[in-house]
């Protein structure tokens, strides 16, 4: 399972398709709808919020969002549309690890998307609206 914390215009056709899908079965998780998956470190984020179901809602209110942005035709029927904006905060550096990965990815499967987003400043890399950016991590 990838829920990528980066923006999903980043993301390729398959990119979007999986996100939507793996997003998907964390909210069948999230509800307690299932067995599997119940402790992923892909749901951490999403757990420790007070109300991890609307969150995971409005993560795939945004996927859906650039779904209908390129013309595809997501099941908005599968979600409950929360347009809840920054309410998590992720760590820059995370977002660049993220990035870099989609980077490696894209190489091999989406040589156009590659080439689109290749020179992006890291720092410049947006999350997915419903996360802000702590530029530097407290310990």
């Amino acid at each position: 399972m990838r829920l990528w914390l980066i923006h999903p215009k980043y993301l390729d056709c398959k990119g979007l398709i999986a996100v939507w899908r793996e997003g998907l079965l964390a909210k069948k998780v999230l509800e307690g709808k299932t067995r599997g998956y119940t402790n992923h470190p892909q749901l951490k984020i999403f757990k420790e919020h007070e109300k991890p179901v609307d969150l995971i809602n409005a993560y795939l209110f945004q996927i859906y969002l650039e779904a209908q942005r390129r013309g595809y035709s997501f099941n908005f029927s599968k979600i409950e549309p929360l347009n809840l904006k920054e309410v998590v905060t992720v760590a820059r550096g995370q977002l660049k690890d993220e990035f870099r990965l989609l980077l490696e990815k894209l190489k091999t499967r989406d040589k156009k998307k590659f080439e689109e987003i290749k020179n992006l400043e890291l720092d410049s890399v947006e999350p997915n609206p419903i996360f802000r950016v702590a530029e530097k991590q407290r310990f």
